[in-house]
């Protein structure tokens, strides 16, 4: 298992492991020597999915493919006694049923089935898209954080007669793996049994078991990393290209950059009996530049269709000749001379110091801060994913709030009409994979203070695994004030400081990043970021010509106007331990009382709510003009005004797609068409857009398709599916690296506390010693009698 340390930088404050975890008093020892396993600071994080197979039984589609794999035992463990005279087994999983597979477990899982086919032209055509973890049922996840693994809450396992049965082991984990056939084209997706063994095994000997497996017809699997690289080499080489590109005064191919994208679906001709890419080109000018911006010179009029399986250029046109952009002076965005320009010089350091340490813990990738804790995963789909979210609140003990928080997709449609524009609707996270885009913070760190990373570990093109070193970080930020009130009689104040814990990664896909933030707060928000940069994506004009679909930003250059979109699922259990399915969701409208006997001064508003009692009702939009909002409660629990107890989605700003109901986009992307859904939680829906969206023929696939059933929600395992957007009308000033653009949504307690949950942060150590020097010097001055 691959170790993180925390990284001393010049935005790191250093401190060694033992000051983190003896911030506070130290936790029950677990029953087992792995204690010092999740204690350790030391931790691998990887992929991980909730699996579609659970009903798979079909294997004939496989069977030429597939030969036996011999299974191995669980090794035989020793019975102990407790005090209490039950009967149990020292516990010997070292990974949380949740926990990212490691590296070794990547291995194993891709070694079992590379060894099962049945050919070696099978097994050397095997490439292998995704190895996620098989997310286990939530009673095992409950089992786990009951006896197993911290929070260590029996009070997680329902009661029964004769008191709780404590099993021995927790079933062992799986992989779940799509795995593209490079010779059949053919997509398949498998399950394969770990177990510590498994992942113990050393060398990469295949000792995992094939669970099951299954081909999926009429889809195409996410393009890789490795394909793109090779198909830009190949555009490259084409001798139409070259010609092409000398007609254009380039005859260095270095300079060239083929940026590959996904066809999508727009008709019969990107069918998925192909795997298609329509590759965007551009041109670096040649300077001393260390990171020389390419995107600032696009070449249009060259039409190039690339055959991903067989690697070759199937379609080639020169359709129309624009001239190349000129050298824009503007385009670089390195520091001071290596631009050709200046660098601020009145900017004085900003240090983050912590002397005692972060207020946070963590024993593996449990997260304990405040009041709050959960579990940090990754896949390389979703990237960052929060498991088992809950809050501390005195005696009531440990109260869930979520299940599972994730970012599922996001779709960035783009509105200029022209080629190649208009094909331009990429979907970064199904076409992609947001986590497998991640960056390696140690590359350029954005968090300040005392940070904790975690590593990610993938599966690459051929069934390597690779390794994302410092990819999530964790660490405090200080966020101004938290509250205040100054009583004018006394002239006495109080004022408290907030604080809050932010996990985020950040990704490139393509000319654009993307920050995924989750922040969590003293007073109970939660609240999900998304923080957007990078670089727009340009077209050129011809000498003269202006677009209305899109804003010059520099003589010959136009950025095309688009939209960004983000879908958060939202797993919720608020008040509900493990296998309860007590949450429904309300509307709330805010109305204005007509005029009459009860509004007699036209003043009066109020607060309406609605039930959405099943799916095709819950399907809503925001509407600022109403203060809309909804609120997940849970049925059985009150607070001390006899309230339900609940949590509250509070919109940030939004927007709809601005495109006609028959757009090509729309077909795979159904669900931007509502900023709400809520369904009833159902194991294998996961992906609003289907699992495949890359040229995906299917209309209205996933979310939009799932809500046709329309389940009841009046009393219910809920999950909440938010679309946000922010629509780009580009500036100059996004020229040459766009500013960071925010957009987010809230999480709120609503009626979840019996008052604020942020009246016992205690006041910093700066008011106090200021606070003691004011009563020490100057008597307390009655603010009525000055005024007198």
């Amino acid at each position: 298992m691959a170790s993180t340390q925390e990284k001393a930088t010049h935005c790191c404050i250093p401190k060694t492991n033992d000051d983190i975890k003896n911030n506070k008093a130290p936790r029950p020892p677990p029953p087992s020597s792995s204690t010092k396993v999740l204690q350790n600071w030391s931790v691998a994080l990887v992929s991980g999915s909730n699996p579609s197979e659970d009903t798979i039984s079909k294997r004939a589609s496989m069977a030429t493919l597939i030969r036996p794999v011999e299974p191995i035992s669980d090794p035989p463990a020793t019975n102990t006694t407790t005090s209490k005279g039950i009967s149990i087994m020292p516990r010997a999983q070292t990974s949380h049923p949740l926990d990212p597979l490691s590296a070794a477990e990547i291995s194993v899982a891709v070694a079992t089935v590379r060894a099962a086919g049945k050919t070696p032209e099978v097994r050397d055509s095997m490439r292998f898209i995704e190895v996620a973890l098989v997310e286990p049922e939530k009673h095992v996840v409950a089992l786990a954080d009951a006896y197993f693994f911290p929070p260590f809450q029996p009070s997680l396992i329902p009661r029964t007669k004769g008191g709780p049965v404590i099993p021995s082991k927790l079933p062992p984990r799986q992989a779940r793996l799509v795995v593209y056939n490079k010779r059949s084209n053919e997509t398949s997706i498998w399950i394969v049994e770990l177990s510590e063994v498994h992942a113990a095994t050393r060398g990469g000997h295949h000792r995992g078991k094939v669970i099951s497996s299954k081909v999926v017809p009429d889809v195409q699997p996410p393009m890789d990393a490795m394909e793109y690289a090779e198909c830009e080499a190949v555009v490259k080489d084409f001798p139409p290209f070259r010609e092409a590109m000398k007609k254009r005064g380039i005859e260095d191919m270095d300079l060239v950059m083929v940026d590959p994208w996904c066809v999508g679906y727009h008709s019969d001709a990107d069918a998925p009996t192909r795997r298609l890419a329509k590759p965007l080109i551009f041109c670096r000018t040649e300077s001393d530049c260390p990171i020389e911006n390419g995107y600032a010179r696009p070449v249009e009029g060259i039409h190039v269709l690339v055959d991903m399986q067989n690697m070759v250029v199937i379609e080639f046109e020169d359709r129309k000749l624009v001239p190349l952009p000129p050298a824009d002076p503007l385009r670089n965005y390195t520091a001071g001379e290596t631009r050709g320009g200046v660098d601020r010089s009145d900017v004085k350091p900003l240090q983050i110091i912590q002397p005692e340490g972060p207020s946070f813990r963590v024993s593996g990738n449990f997260v304990e801060w405040q009041k709050w804790n959960f579990r940090i995963g990754f896949t390389p789909r979703e990237g960052l994913v929060i498991y088992s979210v809950a809050y501390v609140d005195g005696s009531r003990g440990r109260r869930p709030i979520a299940h599972r928080l994730s970012f599922v997709e996001m779709v960035v449609p783009y509105g200029d009409p022209n080629e190649p524009h208009y094909r331009k609707n990429a979907f970064d996270a199904g076409e992609d994979g947001l986590g497998k885009n991640a960056h390696s913070l140690k590359k350029g760190c954005d968090c300040l203070g005392y940070i904790k990373y975690f590593d990610a570990h993938f599966t690459n093109f051929t069934g390597g695994v690779e390794t994302i070193e410092n990819c999530v970080c964790l660490h405090e930020e200080d966020h101004g004030i938290l509250w205040k009130h100054q009583d004018w009689r006394t002239g006495l104040a109080e004022v408290r400081r907030s604080r809050r814990l932010t996990v985020s990664f950040i990704c490139t896909v393509a000319n654009y990043e993307y920050g995924f933030f989750w922040h969590f707060y003293q007073d109970g928000k939660i609240e999900a970021e998304v923080k957007l940069t990078g670089i727009l994506s340009l077209g050129a004009l011809q000498p003269g010509e202006t677009r209305k679909y899109g804003t010059t930003i520099a003589p010959g250059l136009y950025a095309p106007v688009h939209q960004h979109f983000f879908v958060a699922r939202m797993d919720m259990a608020v008040d509900c331990k493990p296998g309860e399915a007590f949450n429904q969701v309300v509307e709330v409208n805010l109305k204005v009382e007509e005029p009459g006997k009860n509004n007699v001064h036209n003043n009066a508003f109020y607060a309406e709510e609605e039930l959405l009692k099943s799916e095709l009702q819950a399907m809503r939009d925001c509407d600022p003009l109403s203060a809309r909002h909804w609120i997940v409660r849970n049925t059985r629990n009150v607070n001390r005004t006899g309230q339900l107890t609940g949590f509250k989605l509070v919109p940030g700003s939004n927007c709809l797609p601005l495109a006609g109901s028959e757009a090509k986009f729309l077909r795979r992307a159904t669900f931007l068409k509502h900023n709400l859904w809520v369904t009833p939680y159902s194991r294998e829906e996961m992906h609003p857009g289907g699992e495949f969206p890359n040229q995906n023929p299917r209309v209205g696939e996933g979310l939009a398709t799932w809500v046709k059933q329309n389940r009841s929600l009046e009393e219910a395992d809920i999950v909440l599916w938010y679309v946000f957007g922010v629509t780009h009308v580009p500036r100059l000033e996004d020229w040459p690296v766009m500013p960071v653009e925010r957009i987010g949504f809230m999480l709120m307690p609503h009626g979840f506390f019996n008052c604020s949950p942020a009246v016992d942060v205690p006041p910093s150590a700066t008011d106090l010693e200021l606070k003691d020097t004011d009563i020490a010097t100057k008597p307390i001055q009655n603010g009525i009698i000055a005024k007198l």
